[in-house]
């Protein structure tokens, strides 16, 4: 069967790498519609609806986190964030509004090739995964089974508290997308805690030792420094 090929809505104000990104991504059976603007990429976003949304955040017209705002009202389409901006607050900033991952400028085709399929991996897996339809979740040798509450390691339990059931499972709802300190802590302690990154480092820790083979050498419970988490289903 033939592959359907995929839109992407590039949004980038910078003429050379705008052709850059588009040729890559073109050569890699991609259809490319190119946005210079901020105006420009909401209406090709709403009139193509694409599998994907690459977008710079220093956009002519406008700032692009109040763009993944405003698209994170009407729809739910995948945003890959590049930009020069390499400042930790800016990018969790990013991440917070809404979108999946963030490529800093300069980068190399493999990368940002590797980044989108992780992002379109992350949005398709529940259309062609039939384990998660079941509730089941496996990477590595560890299988989770949400619907009963189980993690097993090839098969054998592993006691998870309760706490850190819910961090991983979290992880597993957004496989291959990071997650901010700010997100976890609010999703699993509640917005009392999004100040309190410290009670997420012990749990992770603790997660570490459990899941991983080498906790201090992590294939699949990835820290993205002074951002957040990762689970990486294929290392």
């Amino acid at each position: 069967m033939t592959e359907v090929q995929k839109n992407v809505v590039l949004i980038e104000d910078e003429k050379m790498i705008r052709r850059y990104v588009a040729l890559a991504l073109t050569a890699s059976g991609f259809k490319v519609w190119e946005s210079e603007t901020a105006q420009q990429g909401l209406l090709e976003t709403a009139s193509r609806r694409p599998d994907l949304i690459i977008l710079d955040l220093g956009l002519p017209d406008r700032d692009g986190v109040d763009v993944i705002r405003e698209m994170r009202l009407w729809c739910e389409i995948p945003i890959l964030v590049l930009s020069v901006r390499t400042d930790e607050g800016q990018k969790v900033e990013a991440l917070d509004a809404g979108a999946d991952d963030y490529l800093t400028k300069p980068f190399g085709v493999p990368e940002l090739q590797a980044r989108i399929r992780a992002v379109l991996r992350r949005r398709s897996r529940q259309d062609s995964d039939p384990e998660f339809e079941k509730g089941v979740f496996a990477f590595g040798d560890i299988q989770v089974d949400m619907v009963h509450r189980r993690v097993n390691r090839s098969g054998q339990p592993i006691h998870l508290t309760p706490i850190e059931y819910q961090i991983l499972t979290l992880l597993v709802a957004n496989v291959d997308r990071v997650l901010t300190h700010r997100f976890i802590l609010q999703k699993v302690w509640g917005p009392d805690y999004v100040n309190r990154p410290h009670y997420l480092r012990v749990f992770m820790a603790g997660l570490r030792r459990k899941i991983e083979e080498n906790s201090s050498n992590p294939k699949h419970l990835m820290t993205e420094t002074g951002i957040g988490y990762r689970l990486v289903r294929q290392p």
